[in-house]
């Protein structure tokens, strides 16, 4: 309904009323609509919203969408937004931005600003200290929880916090000690000093640590930030939960599309290209695949035109090659996205890629099994005269065919992983080219051997 009425407003240009109404909207609803609108769309919406709602939303979207907005901005109006972001999420967005921008928006920063977005700018991408905010609560261990109470008042009234709901606790160097939820430091006793009642903690992670396995580490302790520190083990910094879910679900999607053959290093270039660049390029990527397809479907007409004699002996042979073709092709097909989903959310391990190989072999060898009994009885039924020996060559030809479209299935990605070749063009035609040459290959072989007495 919200937005039905948000795009009613826009079509009759009535921007009071839609200020009105983006004004009583929660900023969730807006969140969730807004990636369904146009880009002009996006930046009249988001100009109508109010500055704190505006902020909120920009830090919530993707990096492209984010850029699109920057650019309906002034020079003024960019330098003032970007020096509201939160340090972390002002990071991600510069390192997107052209280095001349970037360079431009930083300069317009003010000195303290500047220093530490520059401080995070300095460690290496894909870091915990890249993706850190140096904005969080740290008291020391001597205060009693009354005085860390004031003093979590003041930093909480003086400074925009990440997360004020967990503080860390260190000694006078700044070396990280413990931690402390708000939750537990109000129901303290006043006088408690906060070494007595905080959480120790002994696990560091270090600003050099990779960003995915901080998120991990988020989420499997179920903490609301992960504290940062330096070699000397002193606290620089915090990654907050949403960071952590938002690094999760952008690892994952990563994995997802390598996978697929459409990311990383050349493979985003390659992935441009496919959907950007010229048809030459394009023909040079997909063309030599299907080329391999065009040399598999001959290899079948051939393969079948080996088997004259079954088909004349027995027409109704010739009805089930379609069932055998497309049920190898479903399970294929199945396999393949079981195998990048797997890998992409981290339920296949790569390492031991032989134990999760098996395991497939094994389920195809199921699937085959269960529906070459409904294949083979269904052939049975449905023809007579040689019925029940037409049943069982389709029925364990559905077998063979979908153990092997499963193994395939896993192995060809694999494979084609491993040596660097373009999964997103090759998976396909190589699985469906293999899965049809064996599955013909083992039906008429089944066909021949049980009609045999109708051949002469």
């Amino acid at each position: 309904m919200l937005k039905e009425n948000i795009l009613s407003f826009l079509k009759e240009k009535d921007m009071d009323t839609l200020k009105i109404l983006l004004a009583s909207a929660e900023e969730a609803e807006i969140l969730s609509l807004f990636n369904d609108l146009s880009p002009n769309e996006q930046v009249i919406v988001f100009r109508l919203l109010a500055k704190d709602a505006a902020l909120s939303l920009f830090e919530e979207l993707d990096t492209e969408d984010q850029q699109n907005l920057m650019r309906s901005f002034t020079d003024a109006q960019a330098n003032e937004f970007v020096h509201e972001l939160a340090p972390d999420d002002r990071v991600r967005l510069l390192d997107e931005l052209p280095a001349t921008v970037a360079k431009k928006l930083i300069a317009a920063l003010s000195p303290s600003e500047r220093e530490m977005t520059n401080l995070l700018m300095g460690y290496e991408p894909q870091t915990a200290g890249r993706i850190m905010t140096p904005e969080y609560v740290r008291l020391p261990k001597d205060l009693t929880a009354d005085e860390a109470l004031i003093r979590v008042r003041a930093n909480a009234a003086a400074l925009e916090k990440e997360t004020i709901y967990t503080i860390f606790i260190t000694d006078e160097e700044r070396v990280l000690e413990g931690a402390i939820s708000l939750k537990d430091l109000l129901a303290a006793k006043p006088h408690e000093k906060l070494e007595e009642i905080m959480t120790k903690i002994s696990m560091a992670v270090t600003t050099d640590t990779d960003q995915e396995e901080v998120a991990r580490l988020v989420q499997k302790m179920d903490w609301l930030a992960v504290p940062i520190v330096d070699k000397e083990n002193r606290i620089v910094g915090i990654v907050t939960i949403d960071d952590a879910m938002d690094i999760l679900e952008d690892e994952a999607t990563e994995d997802l599309l390598t996978q697929a053959g459409l990311l990383t290093g050349k493979e985003t270039n390659r992935s441009e290209a496919m959907i950007n660049g010229s048809l030459l390029t394009i023909w040079k990527v997909r063309l030599p695949f299907l080329f391999i397809a065009i040399i598999g479907g001959m290899l079948a007409a051939l393969l079948m035109s080996g088997f004259e004699d079954v088909l004349e002996a027995s027409f109704a042979v010739a009805f089930f090659i379609p069932l055998i073709m497309d049920l190898g092709g479903s399970v294929g097909t199945q396999s393949s996205t079981v195998f990048a989903r797997g890998v992409a959310l981290g339920h296949i391990n790569m390492s031991q890629f032989a134990k999760h190989f098996a395991k497939e072999i094994g389920v195809g060898l199921s699937l085959g099994t269960i529906t070459g009994i409904i294949a083979g009885i269904i052939a049975t039924v449905w023809q007579g005269g040689d019925a029940p020996l037409i049943g069982l060559a389709v029925g364990l030809s559905v077998v063979a065919t979908a153990t092997v479209a499963a193994t395939l299935g896993f192995l060809v990605p694999f494979v084609l992983v491993k040596r660097n070749i373009d999964p997103a063009a090759g998976s396909s035609p190589i699985i469906t080219t293999m899965k049809d040459i064996t599955g013909l290959l083992v039906y008429f072989m089944f066909a021949s051997i049980f009609l045999s007495n109708l051949m002469y």
